[in-house]
């Protein structure tokens, strides 16, 4: 017979799941002993950035990831990340050690109470097993959850001493299943909606994270070309859905009702894509609409399209919908919007701290053109997109939730998963929130380019206290900061650059290393 250990293991085999992101305790040693030779452990040194790095991972590589957490305190220090990777759809299976069964009750330490209830509303699905035979039908479970439209983090709490527990043979059917997705629009629903779409006289498109997600960039591309609309992203996304230079890119809609009112004044049909309705953060009330306008919702969650508060929305396959809709579209004789002006390059700094504009003009000319932008420099975002180009999907990632701590350790989990190079533009004030993740870069050598854009305060709360007239609030500065002595504590190579020239030469040798490296500039302060 086979022990609820080792028919986890196969299962998560089955599965393609060979690396196991975590920070281990007491609870978690009977699933790790005797780990297999063919997967990894990927060791974190605070559960935040253990979520983080798995994050970035499933964010990238598109696959479940799987995270071990401890308990109630583990799972509780996790749960900041968790915020991020609940708004991004990210397919997280987050399995948490419990105290033995008979301890629980007792409230031994290290008892997780209530297990299932703890990483609520964060998760799509949260469970602990009742017997240990259940446990890895239960993992089979929170996999297929996870991975499903919409997909997201999900949560198993596992009593230790179950691992060990033998159990029946036809447990091994749960590495032999599959569960794929169906479903899709109706023919009626296609005609309703392609005429709808066919009759517009100023449709526009607001495309968000999932069009990426489902690599459905270049379905969105041919359909504003097909019907000669400009292209938003919906606000606060934390995904590139649409190439920057294209004529139809607009940038990225404020995250104000009445700002995106604004933004979208003219147009009678507004087509959102793959995004909520809407995420706003700056209170300033308004029409949700424009006058004049419909909106129609194209959504892979029941949830974004139910609490949505105007519009029409079909809950789909975004990639099936998306072809649906090209197949019945007319091409519009109407003209192709004018594409934004490139920006200037920004004038040379000769004295003082640079501009984020300068190191953005740099990394667009010296990166690679297929780069991995992780960005949680919250301030100078408007800057980034205007000045740094990217066409190829999977390219830029951001906190979908806005909760900080998630960039450096997204990025090393993003560099995990792929080949492309990627770049973490990281705040001062964002950076210490996730730091140890230097750590782990430097552990198991993972290439990426950290840049730390250091204004000495958070500039995005700033912007804020301004706003709400608050500008004499406590705490809004960070000041005394060395990075770079940070860094080299944690094993990672890092330098200071204080002028254009040096910045140049320490992006130009980091590219060319094969191991991480820090980047700090000073920089001046910019309006998010």
């Amino acid at each position: 017979m086979s022990t609820v250990h080792s028919t986890t293991y196969a299962l998560l085999r089955k599965n393609g799941m060979f690396k196991v992101f975590g920070n281990p305790g007491s609870n978690e040693l009977p699933f790790l002993k005797n780990f297999p030779e063919d997967f990894e452990y990927i060791l974190a040194l605070h559960e935040g950035v253990v979520v983080g790095i798995a994050d970035g991972y499933s964010l990238v590589s598109r696959q479940p990831s799987l995270v071990n957490l401890h308990a109630a305190s583990g799972s509780g220090n996790a749960m900041g990340a968790l915020t991020n990777a609940w708004y991004s759809h990210s397919p997280l299976v987050i399995t948490a050690g419990q105290q033995a069964r008979s301890l629980i009750g007792v409230e031994a330490m290290l008892s997780n109470v209530d297990a299932a209830q703890l990483p609520k509303p964060l998760v799509k699905w949260s469970y602990e097993p009742s017997w240990s035979g259940d446990v890895p039908r239960a993992i089979s479970q929170a996999i297929h959850m996870a991975n499903q439209p919409a997909k997201g983090p999900v949560y198993v709490s596992i009593p230790h001493d179950d691992w060990d527990q033998e159990i029946e043979g036809d447990a091994m059917l749960l590495a032999e299943r599959d569960v794929t997705t169906a479903g899709s629009p109706s023919p009626e629903q296609l005609s309703l909606l392609t005429q709808r779409i066919n009759q517009a006289n100023n449709p526009v498109l607001v495309l968000g994270p999932d069009v990426d997600a489902y690599l459905a960039n270049e379905l969105a591309v041919e359909l504003a070309e097909r019907i000669a609309a400009p292209v938003w992203v919906a606000p606060s996304a934390p995904r590139c859905p649409f190439p920057t230079r294209h004529p139809s890119f607009r940038g990225a809609l404020p995250a104000a009702i009445a700002g995106i009112s604004e933004k979208l004044a003219g147009h009678d049909l507004i087509i959102v894509i793959g995004a909520p309705v809407f995420r706003y953060h700056q209170h300033a009330p308004g029409r949700y609409l424009p006058e004049g306008a419909e909106l129609v919702h194209i959504t892979c969650d029941l949830q974004e399209a139910a609490r949505a508060p105007m519009g029409n929305a079909y809950v789909a396959d975004i990639t099936a919908m998306l072809k649906g809709i090209l197949k019945h579209t007319k091409q519009t004789s109407r003209p192709m919007p004018q594409g934004l002006p490139v920006p200037a390059p920004y004038p040379v700094t000769t004295e003082g701290a640079l501009a984020p504009e300068e190191v953005f003009d740099d990394l667009n000319e010296l990166a690679p053109k297929d780069a991995i932008y992780v960005n949680e420099s919250t301030s100078t975002v408007t800057a980034f997109w205007q000045r740094v180009e990217m066409r190829h999907p999977g390219s830029y990632f951001f906190p979908a939730s806005g909760g900080l701590g998630f960039g450096l350790p997204a990025a090393v989990g993003a560099q995990l998963a792929s080949d492309r190079q990627v770049i973490g533009v990281i705040g001062d004030g964002s950076a210490n929130y996730g730091i140890t993740a230097l750590w782990t870069a430097a552990q198991y050598n993972v290439p990426v380019v950290f840049i730390i854009l250091k204004n000495g305060t958070y500039g995005a709360l700033r912007w804020f206290s301004c706003l709400l007239d608050a500008e004499t609030s406590p705490g809004l500065d960070v000041p005394g900061l060395d990075f770079c002595a940070i860094a080299k504590g944690y094993g990672v190579d890092a330098i200071e650059t204080h002028t254009r020239e040096e910045f140049r030469s320490a992006l130009q040798v980091a590219l060319k290393s094969n191991k991480p490296m820090l980047i700090e500039v000073p920089t001046t302060t910019i309006e998010p």
